[in-house]
């Protein structure tokens, strides 16, 4: 069965984490990766620049004054860019908005000033010595994808909520359950069905191969899917 096989292979299945909030919801967060978070970066990264590019314009009039004017709005937009975002729009800058993600807080609660304040101080740390090689060394160990900032604030970056439509199980032939499984097991069962037409062919054929000894040496990914029809109730 799923539960005889250790934790770290099991949590490799999928990036979705259960949390209970302090009123007793039950969340599921999404867990989003290095590469979709680069990539929100680099947005972050390039309106950041723009917004600096059409400042030094005026203030290039303006001398010595307005060198050290356009100083303090890079210091500004270094620093206090992500915190407001974050704090104003849901968790999100525009980076994050456009890629579909935003930061919480670990029990599934907004981030509050606190937490978003010391995550992005700590994004110093996390560039070192260049290119955030720190940061995503930190993010590839880390069974959650956190940077040294979330670590220490607290916070995960997550997909943003969206309203999906019911998922369609693949058209296969229902295959009889045979094992003694428990909710939490059937629930991964359908949750792979669920998922695998938005996985390829070989990420689906990774997935099923954890658990190859309950499945069998064969056609693992057809199985899977059929025992997911049974379970739905489809003879």
């Amino acid at each position: 069965m799923i539960e005889q096989y250790p934790k770290s292979v099991r949590t490799r299945m999928d990036t979705v984490r259960s949390v209970e909030t302090p009123e007793g919801v039950l969340l599921e967060l999404r867990i989003a990766g290095p590469v979709a978070r680069g990539l929100a970066l680099s947005i972050d990264l390039i309106i950041r620049g723009m917004l600096l590019v059409l400042l030094v314009i005026p203030l290039s009039f303006l001398g010595e004054s307005g060198q050290g004017v356009l100083m303090i709005c890079a210091f500004a937009l270094e620093w206090f860019y992500p915190v407001l975002f974050e704090m104003y729009f849901e968790g999100a800058t525009p980076g994050k908005k456009a890629m579909g993600l935003r930061v919480v807080r670990d029990d599934g609660t907004p981030v509050d000033w606190t937490a978003s304040i010391l995550r992005n101080l700590l994004r110093f740390a996390d560039a070192m010595p260049f290119g955030y090689q720190v940061g995503l060394v930190s993010i590839m160990i880390s069974r959650d994808f956190k940077r040294l900032g979330d670590m220490a604030a607290g916070t995960v970056v997550v997909y943003s909520d969206r309203i999906l439509p019911p998922a369609k199980l693949p058209q296969v032939k229902p295959r009889q359950v045979t094992l003694g499984l428990n909710m939490r097991e059937q629930r991964a069962i359908l949750d792979f069905a669920e998922r695998s037409e938005s996985w390829g062919e070989e990420r689906s054929l990774e997935l099923a191969a954890l658990l190859g000894p309950m499945l069998g040496s064969s056609r693992q990914v057809e199985r899977l899917l059929g025992m997911a029809r049974y379970l739905m109730g489809e003879r």
